[in-house]
């Protein structure tokens, strides 16, 4: 049996792979957060060997958020 099969799903993506995910570049990204509008974050230690990622929870409450904060047109 593939070893695939048994994976759990990720519970995290890294910042690329919400990029990818999301498409939107990395730049991007960092400009959201740096205006208060990014996905929450958890980054795990400190200094150049960090790591930041984002929940699938957060991605998904970011979403809805930016859907939200996006005027929508009303059907006529």
């Amino acid at each position: 049996m593939s070893s695939e099969l048994n994976s759990p799903a990720p519970a995290t993506f890294t910042v690329p792979e919400f990029c990818l995910a999301h498409r939107i570049s990395r730049t991007a990204l960092y400009k959201l957060w740096s205006k208060g509008n990014g996905p929450r974050r958890i980054q795990i230690g400190s200094g150049r060997s960090s790591k930041v990622l984002i929940s699938v929870e957060a991605a998904k409450a970011w979403r809805k958020a930016r859907e939200k904060a996006t005027k929508q047109k009303q059907a006529a």
